[in-house]
């Protein structure tokens, strides 16, 4: 004797596909908030900011500390220039910040050296910030290891090739440790006085409303003092440019993962950088 199945032994539960639609759409308007407004990664593609930062690094950005402006909605830059930020203020000199570029859409992280009001100008290197060449003393080199996201293979690079103590292969470049008037010291590299180059830009005075960034690696930076034609930023730029404050390293890969080999996901990663504050340091008090 067959014994009928019920009604709701018989149904196999089905999947509620809109609401599953709706969930994963709520939690990418979360995740793009949290970009816009709060915090996102973001990844070093170049060496414009070495010895501070090495290309394959990633990096967590506030977008609070200046207040919100155009800029700040991820994950791409789709509206227009808009004047102001929402309760904005400005960076501190020493700051590394993000920023958009004027004519472009893309995304430059750079330190900032000046402010509005400021006079700055770089004679053979030299900031001179209000009439004053900053603090400038040489270190002992800045030793990269080289590895596929740094190769040192540059024309500019390629003689600071060397092995070091343990064996290993380094870039070991000219490094400098630079003091702003308001205390904050980071290195710099610098490869050497260029005649023609970035090495020399002419005095001008910081307008309201914008800030003078460069990158620390001061010979391979396209920044405040080069011109846009040739991939820079051609001068001070707006602060709503500004979309946030680089914080800390979150970890660095050494550019060798195999995208389908999850093993070289945990080999390529670097040693000793996770966790490095990128906040200025100060070597004596704000004045």
């Amino acid at each position: 004797m067959t014994v009928p199945l019920t009604k709701g032994a018989a149904e196999k539960p089905t999947t509620d596909w809109w609401a599953e639609i709706k969930s994963f759409a709520w939690l990418i308007l979360a995740v793009l908030a949290v970009w816009s407004f709060i915090a996102k990664p973001f990844y070093i593609p170049s060496e414009s900011m070495m010895p501070t930062l090495i290309k394959g690094d990633r990096l967590v950005v506030t977008k609070y500390p200046y207040g919100w402006s155009y800029v700040s909605p991820a994950p791409m830059h789709l509206l227009p220039f808009i004047h102001g930020r929402l309760f904005g203020r400005l960076p501190e000199r020493g700051d590394v910040v993000i920023l958009k570029p004027p004519e472009a859409n893309s995304d430059y992280i750079k330190r900032v050296v000046a402010l509005p009001g400021d006079r700055i100008a770089v004679r053979e290197g030299v900031i001179i910030l209000n009439g004053v060449p900053i603090k400038r003393v040489q270190e002992k080199p800045a030793m990269i290891p080289i590895d596929d996201n740094v190769p040192c293979s540059s024309p500019a690079e390629a003689p600071f090739q060397t092995t070091g103590p343990d064996g290993k292969r380094y870039c070991a470049l000219p490094r400098f440790r630079e003091t702003l008037p308001n205390g904050v010291s980071y290195d710099t590299i610098d490869l050497g006085y260029m005649p023609g180059g970035p090495d020399d830009f002419p005095e001008i005075t910081i307008p309201d409303g914008q800030v003078f960034v460069m990158g620390d690696n001061r010979d391979e930076s396209a920044d405040s003092r080069v011109s846009q034609s040739q991939e820079g930023l051609g001068g001070p730029i707006p602060w709503e440019n500004l979309g946030g404050r680089a914080e800390f390293i979150s970890f660095s890969y050494d550019g060798s993962t195999q995208y389908f080999n999850p093993l070289t996901w945990i080999s390529a990663l670097r040693g000793g950088r996770a966790g490095t504050s990128l906040r200025p340091h100060r070597d004596t008090p704000a004045r």
